[in-house]
């Protein structure tokens, strides 16, 4: 979950925020990822109003408050605070009222400053929200970045994931994550993953232990993370079932509600597995720009069988 602390202390100070009461709330874990102006509910109107969201007061607000008489102010303040608040905002580095203050002080309300425009704050908050609040999942897998296309290696321990994604990584393409990969979904139909922080770019070969991708084969053989585009599953070639011959078959998988194309590969000694998963992103590529090569032939297989269908009941209908 994500704290107040963390938005402060993130790296390059992308929100350029200060506290402005000090420690208090801001260990405590983000209820929700949406964040909204407070307007209405100043006014009065607080119907529909959600007290679970983050709150950023702007420009408007806070020259909305300072236009209130005193005791009009107090009155109103009173009544936002009234409900359970994760925290408050206040963008353009504006003035905070005394009585907005000493109110958040009395009911645990962290109320932070950042010197951005209302615009900017939003447009930089929402992805580190949107990144902290997606849906996450572990996976046993490889993933590797091959011609573009973010391939995810699964199947049983010892298949051998770990040894085709170096092998790819040895003929120029890269790694992002072995063994354990980080699945995140990013909107309705996007699938991130990376890999874990302690594990860096390292692989686990059998017989020769932990590698280090990044000093073996230098910085541009890694990244940092990529789309899931396509599950190559690794099968054993006595166990393998509903291979596909033709190209036709458009398997299926579902990771975290996204459905991604699943490719069954079945090993047998000799088989070039690193070819076939080179092969595997081009098609991936091909199909996504609108070209279907099985589905093309299957069509002019088709055309040519009706053709011939024609020449032979014409043939046979000849009476003269």
């Amino acid at each position: 979950m994500l704290t107040l602390r963390e938005l402060l202390t993130r790296r390059g100070d992308p929100l350029q925020l200060e506290s402005l009461t000090g420690d208090m709330g801001l260990d405590r874990p983000l209820p929700d990822e949406d964040i909204a102006s407070p307007g209405l509910a100043l006014a009065g109107y607080t119907a529909r109003f959600a007290p679970g969201r983050l709150h950023v007061f702007g420009e408007t607000e806070i020259t909305y408050i300072g236009t209130l008489e005193p005791a009009r102010r107090l009155e109103t303040l009173q009544a936002f605070f009234e409900f359970d608040l994760p925290c408050v905002f206040v963008t353009k580095g504006q003035t905070v009222p005394v009585e907005l203050l000493e109110l958040a002080r009395d009911r645990g309300v962290p109320v932070l400053r950042t010197t951005l425009k209302t615009a900017e704050f939003y447009r930089r908050i929402k992805p580190l929200l949107e990144e902290a609040f997606a849906p996450r999942t572990t996976l046993h897998g490889s993933l590797a970045d091959v011609y573009g296309v973010g391939l995810l290696f699964v199947g049983r321990s010892g298949i051998g994931k770990s040894e085709c994604v170096l092998d790819l990584v040895e003929r120029g393409h890269r790694l992002v994550a072995d063994d354990v990969v980080q699945a995140t979904r990013r909107g309705a139909e996007v699938l991130i993953g990376r890999g874990h922080e302690l594990a860096g770019h390292h692989m686990e070969i059998r017989g020769i232990g932990l590698i280090d991708i990044p000093a073996l084969f230098g910085v541009r053989a890694v990244r940092q993370q990529k789309r899931i585009e396509v599950v190559v599953q690794l099968e054993d070639w006595e166990t393998a079932r509903d291979q596909d011959r033709t190209g036709l078959l458009h398997q299926e998988t579902e990771i975290l509600d996204v459905r991604l194309p699943r490719v069954i590969v079945a090993l047998n000694p000799g088989k070039n597995i690193t070819v076939i998963s080179e092969v595997v992103a081009m098609m991936h590529l091909l199909r996504y720009s609108g070209v279907d090569v099985a589905a093309a032939f299957n069509e002019r297989l088709i055309k040519r069988m009706k053709e011939q269908r024609g020449v032979k009941e014409y043939l046979q209908n000849d009476y003269e």
